[in-house]
């Protein structure tokens, strides 16, 4: 089956059930595989010349403007956009049923006691943060970590220092993606919550669901672990 997927989490997905993507996006690291622009301006007309039988998407990383001019242009779309653990199982096997390729049965990550409370930055200038309601804010949650920012308009609200400070967080999660956050940006963002310890992490575990979801959760625990080496 040839497939097109414009979503990161997908792509490795499909590898991982032995569906090779005749393309993706260039964030999809995978240099083997042609690249069709980003995930919010891909080559819809290269992707309309492959003529895939499929092109992957989701709701949050794609543009629905692209996807309508591939639909208008015939192709079929899978649109695939887990909000928590819980339904990554059930969107793995629709992806699966997609591609005609069966699924082994899911494991989910095991559920952790109350760990404390967790504020995630994904951008900085503007500082911006994510509400409970979505995929990383599940995952953390699944490990224990409530996430203080609770229920807003935005799904990812921008909040100045100050502000995210205020909410007195136990824990700074800093991902490496969106934004590109690493440990040379810990004590920045330590000075402004001196109460809380800050800690970054592989932002593929944290944002990437699929076949991943299990393995990513067993990291993230051992990385948010206060052990007495994590970052203040």
């Amino acid at each position: 089956m040839r497939v097109v997927s414009l979503v990161p989490s997908a792509t490795e997905t499909l590898l991982a059930l032995g569906v090779t993507p005749i393309a993706c996006t260039r964030f999809c690291e995978q240099p083997a595989l042609a690249t069709v622009g980003g995930t919010k301006d891909p080559d819809v007309a290269r992707i309309i010349e492959l003529s895939p039988d499929l092109v992957v998407v989701n709701d949050e990383e794609n543009r629905r403007e692209d996807a309508d001019v591939l639909v208008a242009a015939g192709l079929a779309l899978h649109s695939m956009s887990p909000r928590t653990v819980e339904t990554v199982a059930d969107a793995v096997a629709a992806l699966g049923a997609a591609v005609g390729v069966p699924i082994p049965a899911a494991r989910l990550p095991p559920s952790s006691g109350p760990a404390g409370r967790v504020l995630t930055f994904i951008w900085r200038r503007p500082w911006m943060t994510m509400r409970a309601d979505t995929y990383g804010a599940s995952l953390l949650a699944r490990l224990g970590w409530t996430d203080v920012v609770g229920a807003t308009a935005d799904r990812y609200p921008a909040l100045d220092l100050d502000a995210a400070a205020a909410l007195d967080p136990d824990l700074v999660v800093l991902p490496s993606e969106p934004y590109p956050f690493g440990r040379r940006h810990v004590p920045e963002v330590a000075r402004a919550f001196p109460r809380s310890r800050v800690v970054p992490v592989d932002g593929r575990d944290l944002f990437w669901w699929g076949i991943r979801t299990p393995a990513a959760a067993a990291r993230l625990a051992v990385a948010l672990a206060d052990d007495g080496t994590a970052p203040h």
